[in-house]
């Protein structure tokens, strides 16, 4: 659940604002140094190892150009830290899917505590699993209560070392320690804050490197969650074509397949945002063309005629000369699509569209059929585990 008390702006005049993720272990004092960063006291701080943050909370100044995002703090138990891991990354999603923008996380504050002897690598772990959508966001590691100069320089070196084994150096754009807060040590010395405001200087720097990494992370988000449903879309097609052309009835593959294969072309074009018009419904039919009546299949027929010592009954090979067109088409498909999506192509390039079609779908169909024949299980002639088959080569 996010709290936009202090998030009010959100479409008018702070579009242009970065945003900070505030992260760390709970107790490590997040709270407190937001409240130094925005100058007044806006998020619940306190003290020990447990956190005053319950939800995620988004806060900014009319003083600062940035938001700071505050988070759950992860605990020591696996089902609170999963917890908090989950709750960063559903409201990252959420922001994604909802089109919002200026929800991009554009710089990360990682907080360990100065006081602590060391960094546990489990911190780290969690700092990489809750900001998966974003792993080329510049990170700023903040060494919280900090109050011993002497423990600085080891700390610092500390995380250096932490991040390099944990292989996460590309991002680690600089460590910070702070004093967010006066800490009285007994009545007559204490530790002046400090360290907030070169936080605030490296922030501003590093924010338009973080907006372009956030960019860049969220399309290859979008990107891959598109791959995600094609293959889903693929997966369900094929195994219906190889269900269909198992069922022995006197009507010819293509005229049973088209329609089957003209779904799918279509639930792909709409998973990539492709338009309904003359130029899809053109490529639509060659696609087609080629894949059931055309070369394509005659060449996935001969091709299992060819094998030696293959004796299988005539659905057992019309099921995989079916399914291996399918997914081949899906496959085909997939690329075109991205290349369109990403603005590589367009389907008003017809010469481009019909040189992919006939280098990549005959080789797609064939290499599919060459996969399935060295298979026990298609060899057995066995039609369900043909289907389990499938369902492999289509997950990859």
């Amino acid at each position: 659940m996010i709290n936009y008390l202090y998030y009010e702006r959100i479409n008018g005049e702070s579009m242009d604002k970065g945003n900070i993720l505030v992260i760390g272990d709970s107790g490590v004092g997040k709270s407190t140094l937001i409240n130094a960063v925005l100058g007044e006291e806006i998020a619940e701080s306190g003290f020990g190892d447990k956190g005053t943050t319950k939800e995620l909370k988004v806060y900014e100044s009319d003083v600062l150009d940035f938001r700071i995002i505050d988070t759950v703090g992860f605990e020591p138990s696996f089902f609170k830290r999963m917890g908090a891991i989950n709750a960063v990354k559903k409201w990252s999603k959420n922001a994604i899917k909802e089109g919002k923008e200026n929800s991009d996380i554009n710089v990360i504050w990682f907080c360990v505590e100065g006081t602590s002897s060391k960094l546990f690598p489990e911190a780290i772990k969690s700092l990489s699993k809750a900001t998966s959508i974003y792993p080329s966001v510049p990170i700023i590691v903040v060494i919280t209560k900090s109050y011993s100069k002497p423990e600085r320089e080891r700390n610092i070196q500390m995380v250096k070392e932490v991040f390099e084994k944990q292989k996460n150096t590309k991002n680690l754009k600089g460590i910070i320690p702070v004093v967010a807060m006066i800490y009285e040590i007994d009545e007559e010395q204490f530790v002046a804050q400090e360290g907030i405001t070169e936080l605030i200087d490296m922030t501003y720097e590093l924010i338009p490197e973080g907006m372009q990494a956030a960019k860049k992370d969220i399309e290859a988000f979008k990107l891959n969650r598109k791959r995600s449903f094609a293959q889903t879309a693929i997966a369900t097609f094929t195994l219906s074509a190889v269900a269909i052309a198992a069922i022995p009835i006197p009507l010819s593959d293509a005229v049973l397949l088209s329609p089957l294969e003209i779904g799918e072309i279509n639930s792909l074009a709409k998973i990539y945002g492709i338009k309904n018009d003359k130029n899809s419904k053109r490529f639509l039919n060659s696609v087609v063309e080629a894949g059931t009546v055309g070369v394509a299949a005659k060449a996935a027929i001969n091709a299992l005629k060819a094998i030696p010592a293959i004796n299988l009954a005539a659905s057992v090979i019309n099921a995989a000369v079916a399914g291996a067109i399918v997914l081949g088409i899906g496959e085909v498909c997939v690329y075109i699509y991205e290349q369109i999506y990403l603005g590589n192509k367009s389907l008003d390039d017809v010469d481009w569209l019909n040189k992919v079609i006939e280098s990549k779908l005959n080789k797609q169909i064939i290499e599919k059929i060459n996969m399935i024949v060295t298979d026990e299980d298609f060899r057995n002639g066995n039609i369900t585990n043909l289907k389990k088959l499938f369902t492999k080569l289509s997950s990859k």
